[in-house]
């Protein structure tokens, strides 16, 4: 199996990156997505152990934040069941889930890899984050990308 490489963002005040290191085994299920194109890399791509870039975004200074792991296989997301979630979703049937999560578990926490140094960084124009008009929560990672951002991390 080929592994793959993400970034995932998450808001600080939703899930930071320390409040997923405080979690057991500082692990977090990814709950809340509702864009399909994201949904559809969790539930069609994901595979466990596949790497993470943890990103913190709309903040202050959004940015790689964090080293993760692909901690499980997908399954459904609670929050769109519970009337009290923001997430709730009304259409969705536990019978037939319109949402699927994985869970995230934290290997390290960085420095915070900023946005504008990574668009100042060569070799890294194409990372997909970087794009114009991209908004996913969840974006592919190539691997030459993974393997010189995580040089920059040290």
């Amino acid at each position: 199996m080929t592994k793959h490489y993400w970034l995932m963002k998450s808001e600080p005040q939703e899930v930071s990156v320390d409040d997923a290191l405080a979690a057991k085994k500082a692990t977090v299920a990814w709950t809340g997505v509702r864009n399909y194109q994201a949904r559809n890399f969790m539930r069609d791509m994901m595979q466990v152990d596949d790497g993470v870039l943890f990103y913190h975004s709309s903040c202050a200074e959004p940015g790689i934040v964090g080293i993760a792991r692909v901690a499980s296989t997908p399954y459904p997301d609670p929050t769109q069941f519970d009337s009290k979630s923001k997430y709730y979703d009304a259409k969705s049937r536990r019978d037939e889930p319109r949402w699927q999560l994985v869970d995230v578990q934290i290997v390290k926490k960085t420095r915070n890899l900023t946005l504008p140094e990574l668009r100042e960084t060569p070799g890294l124009q194409d990372l997909v984050v970087l794009k114009k008009g991209n908004r996913l929560s969840i974006t592919p990672v190539e691997a030459k990308h993974w393997k010189q951002i995580l040089k920059m991390l040290g």
